[in-house]
């Protein structure tokens, strides 16, 4: 062990993406749990706050978020006096999720539990909203694909990686989606 490992000043290296646990896997197979992910990154949220963001009850709120907790995506902040002066158990997301690999979670075979989510949340905020968009069609060996899609994540890990820096700015949501159209 080195003296900073010793210190507990060693600077950590570099996130590398990993598979998803079978139970990571699962927790990512529904949109409303990718949604409360997105929604706990950068504010802590309670069972009701979701309930009222994703309009739907408490009780379908806690049964998922007590999926992402399981699974190590979300954590339970300290208890806190509510506005009615009711206390409140908060959520906030760990990020871990972003460093899992982008392959389909058992249970959502098609993949389609994030591209269900980012059209929900496309659909909230409105189309207005779109900052930036390009839409494009190539043709790609199976090896330019695996290419393409590793030069796009190391830019977008590298953003990922310093968000904290970047804290006092508007969030930005987005999706790379790449597919193979319908012949």
């Amino acid at each position: 062990m080195s003296d900073e490992e010793e210190q507990g000043t060693a600077v950590p290296g570099p996130r590398r993406r990993r598979p998803a646990t079978v139970r990571e896997a699962k927790a990512l197979a529904h949109p409303l749990r990718v949604r409360i992910l997105r929604l706990c990154l950068h504010r802590e949220l309670t069972n009701r706050e979701l309930a009222d963001r994703l309009d739907t009850t408490p009780g379908t709120v806690l049964y998922h978020v007590r999926q992402l907790v399981a699974a190590g995506l979300l954590v339970a902040e300290p208890v806190r006096t509510g506005a009615g002066g009711a206390l409140e158990k908060p959520y906030r997301a760990t990020g871990e999720s972003w460093w899992l690999d982008g392959s389909s979670p058992p249970g959502d075979a098609d993949g389609t539990a994030p591209v269900s989510a980012f059209q929900q949340e496309l659909a909230e905020a409105g189309p207005r909203s779109v900052r930036a968009f390009a839409r494009f069609a190539l043709h790609l060996s199976d090896e330019e694909v695996a290419e393409l899609d590793r030069r796009i994540l190391a830019v977008l890990d590298e953003y990922v990686a310093t968000d904290h820096q970047r804290r006092d700015r508007p969030l930005y949501g987005g999706a790379f989606i790449l597919h193979r159209p319908a012949d």
